[in-house]
């Protein structure tokens, strides 16, 4: 009986969740009966042998929170949780997790408590026993180019750890994840990979674009704003228009930036349900998601299916290649190798490059693009572009998902479809452009590696002179001032995730320059990071970092640097004995910070070519 919601929606083993878009479909759900129990346990043969790759002991649906609640002397925790709401069956009941990242802080995550109360009452519904906690979050687009958006990756950190405490502390057997801003998204899979206890994710949906005179607008147009305002372009009446309108209501940034990026990329190595990626924040749909999700992991407690079934090298393969047909941030580099390196799965930044040079970029969105998020929402989201790509070879259908399903079944049974004329989703034969426009980069400035966002509007190469600035703040005040010109190009280093600390977005100074009108006439390097939002001739992730004597700390002011796309190299144009002239007198500058969370995240944070994280060196 307490299955019925389940079977309900989804049918046998999610056999057909097109019901779960019910106004993309435009059709109310048949009530399905229970079926027979020898038809819940069909796989196909592929996914039980995924499924099954290490002989294990099978996972109890109570295997943890048994331990905390069973028997006469756990009557004092039972007790405690007599207080919280507990009826004495619900100790008999699976406990699950719900870890929410509301907040008022940000419109990302301000809906997110609703949300996490349907995703409640699906556990409830259907067998389990759900326990709302919450976690952090911050605002990227509010401390954007302020000493606060060095704590922005940090708090990624922070959310795995966090989650991975309260779920092991508590004896949560199963877990429902509810993210909206960036970091949520990247930091709920690294607790998941490390918990490994049935678990789904929910992604808190995009917002909707604002409107500012019949033209759609979101947080890039207000950055960009602000350098069209330092040239003169606009006035500051004009500025204050845009600012108020561009940001409507609750839900993520409104383009391909990282949040509906790594959304994307975790549906498609299946931790969330399907279009689980493509639903606006504010739509009925994204409130079903959350109860479908509910059910959704009570399932998998019952089939004993974890992330470590899901998360292989595969499945890490097909998020690659969904984030570079959707034209994705160069944040889904860092969170994908950080997620990857929590689930035990060898990735590295040369499976892009591999993955890169045979898949092509689909989709015509921000910031590179002209949609917005919602508007592939409209023509049926995900689902029918990951159909395409397994149609085409391009992603591995075999993948088992949280549906208890492989990522092929679940596209198949969908109706849905993209309409004929929409101009969005670009066919195989004619694609925006034929190789992914992230390129990994080496090359004298950068021999550990870097990270280039090149759609091929800038153009694939740029040679010019060097501007250095040793932190954020100087690069973006000469940009505002003019005094950043056609040719240069702006080096913005001490900005890693060591040096920094906490490795800041650029999307300030990267705004100002496409406000200014030199987008296709300055680049930018950095040890930095950029937002999702950050367009034009860009490279970021360049390690070694400045902080650790990389390269980039040797640059001058006047060097000329060139940067190759069809290369992959960003080089300086300076003899070998030079750079070790230089290199003896340099001087590795004292820790910005001593004390606090920053210090310790600089102590223990690795590279980002391996996703600065925080646990894979440590002397133990």
């Amino acid at each position: 009986m307490v299955k019925n919601l389940f079977y309900w929606r989804f049918g046998n083993s999610f056999n057909d969740y097109s019901d779960l878009h019910l106004t993309l479909s435009g059709r109310r759900p048949k009530l399905r009966q229970m079926p027979k129990k020898n038809t819940a346990k069909k796989k196909t043969a592929k996914v039980a042998k995924k499924a099954t790759k290490t002989k294990r002991a099978k996972y109890k649906p109570r295997q943890f929170s048994s331990k905390v609640v069973d028997g006469d002397d756990r009557a004092p925790s039972r007790a405690m949780l007599h207080a919280v709401g507990f009826r004495k069956d619900d100790f008999t009941r699976s406990q699950v997790g719900i870890a929410s990242t509301w907040a008022n802080v940000t419109p990302c995550n301000m809906h997110i408590d609703k949300l996490a109360r349907e995703a409640e009452k699906g556990v409830n519904s259907t067998g389990g026993k759900g326990v709302i906690f919450n976690t952090i979050t911050v605002s990227d687009g509010i401390s954007m180019g302020t000493e606060g958006m060095k704590y922005s990756l940090v708090s990624r950190e922070v959310i795995a750890d966090s989650i991975e405490t309260v779920v092991s502390a508590q004896g949560y057997d199963g877990l429902v994840m509810v993210g909206g801003c960036d970091k949520n998204m990247p930091g709920c899979l690294i607790a998941a990979a490390r918990l490994d206890r049935p678990a789904v994710f929910v992604y808190g949906g995009t917002i909707m674009p604002g409107d500012h005179r019949g033209k759609d607008v979101d947080i890039v147009s207000v950055f960009e704003a602000v350098g069209k305002r330092a040239s003169g372009e606009i006035n500051s009446l004009q500025l204050e228009a845009i600012e108020e309108c561009a940001i409507p209501g609750a839900g993520s940034c409104g383009g391909m930036y990282t949040a509906n990026t790594m959304a994307s990329a975790i549906e498609a190595m299946g931790m969330s349900l399907p279009n689980s990626s493509s639903q606006a924040a504010i739509h009925a749909d994204k409130m079903r998601d959350a109860m479908d999700a509910g059910a959704a992991v009570n399932y998998l407690l019952e089939k004993g299916i974890r992330p470590s079934d899901i998360l292989c090298k595969e499945a890490f393969e097909n998020a690659i290649t969904v984030v570079i047909a959707l034209g994705g941030s160069t944040n889904a580099v860092l969170h994908l190798l950080a997620m990857a390196n929590a689930a035990n799965v060898p990735l590295t930044i040369d499976d892009f490059t591999r993955l890169g040079e045979k898949t092509p970029v689909l989709a015509d969105l921000k910031p590179s693009g002209t949609h917005m998020m919602a508007n592939l929402v409209h023509i049926g989201g995900t689902v029918p572009l990951m159909r395409m790509l397994i149609n085409e070879g391009l992603l591995n259908g075999d993948c088992l998902t949280v549906t208890g399903k492989t990522l092929k079944q679940n596209v198949s049974k969908s109706e849905l479809k993209y309409p004929a004329g929409q101009d969005i989703i670009s066919s195989l034969d004619e694609p925006i452009k034929k190789t992914s426009h992230l390129v990994i980069m080496r090359g004298n400035i950068a021999p550990e590696g870097a990270v280039a966002k090149i759609s091929g509007h800038e153009g694939e190469s740029f040679k010019g002179k060097a501007r250095v600035f040793d932190s954020e703040e100087d690069a973006q005040k000469a940009i505002l001032a003019g005094k950043i010109v056609a040719g240069d190009v702006v080096v913005i280093r001490y900005e890693g995730p060591k040096g920094g600390p906490g490795m800041r977005e650029m999307l300030g100074p990267t705004s100002a320059i496409m406000g200014r009108g030199l987008g296709e006439d300055v680049a930018l390097i950095t040890d930095g990071r950029f937002s999702g939002g950050t367009h034009g001739f860009v490279v970021g992730h360049i390690t070694p970092e400045a902080f650790s004597g990389g390269p980039i700390a040797l640059i001058e002011d006047g060097d000329q640097i060139t940067i190759d796309a069809h290369k992959s190299v960003v080089d300086l144009d300076v003899t070998p004995s030079e750079m070790k002239k230089r290199m003896k007198s340099w001087k590795k500058p004292e820790p910005r910070y001593t004390r606090g969370v920053l210090a310790k995240y600089a102590s223990t944070v690795s590279s980002a070519s391996e996703g600065a994280v925080t646990d894979k060196n440590l002397n133990l």
